[in-house]
């Protein structure tokens, strides 16, 4: 089809579309007059933010077509070249998933050609849309998965899982190169964290689910998504935070701002169990959990690694009260970290083991003295309060660097005159 002969059919298309849906014809028609003027990149954002929203906008053409999947073969695909072509895989990963919703298309066979086409034009999409591209077709293979109901163990299933695997594999290097060079970056990590957290969450475990979650909520403006979607992230983000093994940083997540939607709902209690286990809080925390037993009754993960779950709170207690002391007083007896930590003083030695085995800390440990000298902590996210705590003691820092100054400047002069 000629230039001309495709410019009449995508305006013919539009106009068309404005007249069977009259509550769309404002927004119709202005794809038609920014499509007239040629104003390439206007279209592509006004056709960005039409498909974004489906609940409003997705209806059906007059031969029964799906409208965005119109819209895309009879607009947007003929003028490909001329467009922004990050703006052009997003605008085919809204119209692939609108047809996973159609009837006809249950199996995603259509949604998946959507993105498999528009992959075949690597060359022309560059690395940041070829990305885009592949992570929402990943995304679109787990969602069919999911809605089959299929077993995971089965060989289509794991073929599948495979393969989404391998792509996240092969994802992570180009990603590394997006990061400082493309401006749009940010929408291609969101991208791609949300197919590898999806991917995690299907297989496990939940420490691999909670590093690309964490990642994905970073990269991701949450008000961009629905309330259910933003409670099952925070849901699953704080789960995976308190049984993860090797997830010590609960201030991270604390501060997180995907865990607000939890306040005030059945859930909340999560959110309080992260607040005292960032805090090390052994008695704060098991309040909660005592308060909130038959709640988390209904917690599968939490129920079946509970003493997992102990033993990593009793750990940051101990990480917490070195952090709480000053660097130069940072020799703690057994006795005190036994009434710290909450266990028997008999248990303390292995307490500092264990953390000391996870790089949580780094000291020597007196067996006699029964004393351990800790020469580093373990970086982590702080909260607000903590933040607050530790520049009281840079302030106090400061003073005694001040004073010592004086006091060397005061005695300068009369040390050069012995």
């Amino acid at each position: 089809m000629s230039a001309a002969n495709a410019a009449n059919a995508a305006i013919d298309h539009l106009e068309s579309m404005s007249t069977l849906q009259p509550d769309l014809s404002e927004q119709y028609q202005n794809l038609v007059n920014l499509y007239q003027k040629k104003l390439w990149h206007q279209l592509t954002i006004s056709t960005l933010e039409f498909v974004s929203i489906p609940s409003a906008t997705l209806r059906t053409t007059a031969e029964g077509i799906n409208s965005y999947h119109a819209l895309f073969e009879k607009v947007i695909l003929p003028i490909d070249k001329k467009i922004n072509q990050l703006t052009l895989a997003r605008i085919a990963g809204f119209v692939a998933f609108s047809l996973l919703d159609d009837p006809p298309y249950k199996d995603g066979v259509a949604a998946r050609a959507i993105l498999e086409n528009l992959l075949e034009k690597r060359d022309q999409l560059g690395p940041a849309a070829t990305l885009y591209a592949e992570a929402r077709l990943g995304l679109l293979g787990l969602t069919v998965l999911a809605r089959s109901g299929e077993a995971l163990t089965t060989e289509s299933s794991v073929k599948a899982l495979e393969s989404t695997k391998e792509a996240i594999t092969k994802g992570r290097s180009v990603l590394a190169e997006l990061a400082d060079t493309e401006s749009e970056a940010a929408i291609v990590h969101s991208a791609f964290y949300e197919t590898a957290m999806t991917y995690r969450k299907a297989v496990g475990p939940p420490e691999a689910y909670y590093r690309e979650a964490i990642q994905y909520v970073a990269y991701t403006n949450l008000s961009e998504l629905s309330q259910d979607e933003r409670y099952n992230i925070a849901t699953d983000l704080s789960l995976a935070a308190l049984t993860g093994e090797g997830v010590f940083n609960f201030g991270e997540v604390v501060t997180a701002p995907a865990l607000q939607c939890l306040e005030g709902t059945e859930l909340s209690y999560l959110v309080e169990l992260l607040s005292a286990g960032a805090r090390g809080d052994v008695h704060g925390f098991q309040r909660v959990a005592d308060s909130n037993a038959e709640a988390i009754q209904k917690q599968p993960t939490l129920v079946s690694r509970a003493e997992a779950v102990k033993e990593k709170i009793t750990l940051l207690a101990l990480v917490n009260m070195v952090f709480e002391r000053p660097s130069l007083e940072r020799t703690l007896s057994f006795e005190d970290i036994s009434d710290r930590v909450g266990v028997p003083l008999d248990q303390v030695e292995w307490v500092i083991m264990r953390a000391l085995s996870l790089n949580l800390i780094k000291g020597t440990m007196d067996e006699v003295e029964q004393t351990v000298d800790v020469s580093w902590v373990m970086p982590r996210a702080l909260t607000n309060k903590q933040m607050i705590e530790l520049a009281t003691r840079f302030g106090e820092w400061a003073v005694k660097v001040s004073k010592t100054k004086d006091y060397v400047m005061e005695h300068t002069g009369a040390l050069l005159n012995q």
